[in-house]
């Protein structure tokens, strides 16, 4: 079973992870096995609500490129334990990321959630699928403004969630009008209190 140490941990990079002295800690993981490699509900649940991610692929000769994807919660879709797919929305038309998966299949998907201040890593390998308008239409969202190009169909080798550490607590901007409202009515309640207590007095 392939884990995301053994694509992401090369000899070069154990060589520096030895020399930094994280070595042995990794080194137990991978004998422990404990990554994953299948997107269980956890993670399905967790891409369900998202609503970006960053989409990294490189070109033949391993010039690397990434870019930023967005739509509603849900855009991106779990089809399977081992597949990820999203429409390819029209946007400046450099078809950087598309051209590349033509040469070279390897891919990675990122995920950020800053409100829960967690972040997936995503290892696989990704191609484009056009001309299959069926497909297309099942991967776009329901009334969002956008056109969809073509599919992306994503196939998970491994998955990692890391740590929380430096990651900037932030909200989408609708989830805090939200907020303010509701800070603005305890606001209002607060003082209504304060007042009632002070006549009490």
């Amino acid at each position: 079973m392939t884990t995301w140490m053994d694509l992401a941990f090369s000899p070069a990079v154990k060589d520096v992870q030895t020399r930094r002295g994280s070595r042995q800690g990794y080194a137990r993981m991978e004998q422990k096995g404990s990554a994953t490699t299948a997107i269980d509900d956890n993670l399905a649940e967790f891409i369900a609500g998202m609503r970006s991610f960053y989409f990294a692929t490189a070109s033949a000769d391993g010039q690397p490129y990434i870019q930023h994807r967005g739509g509603p919660p849900g855009f991106l879709r779990v089809l399977d334990e081992h597949t990820l797919a999203f429409a390819d929305f029209t946007g400046n038309r450099q078809y950087i990321s598309t051209g590349n998966l033509v040469e070279n299949p390897r891919a990675m998907i990122f995920l950020m959630d800053y409100r829960t201040r967690s972040r997936v890593k995503v290892w696989g390998r990704a191609r484009v699928v056009e001309n299959d308008p069926e497909l297309l239409e099942s991967l776009l969202p329901k009334n969002y403004q956008a056109r969809g190009e073509a599919a992306i169909l994503f196939t998970v080798e491994a998955w990692d969630m890391n740590c929380p550490q430096h990651i900037p607590l932030m909200v989408f901007a609708e989830d805090a009008t939200g907020l303010a409202e509701q800070i603005s009515a305890l606001e209002a309640e607060n003082k209504r209190l304060r007042a009632d207590l002070a006549k009490a007095k």
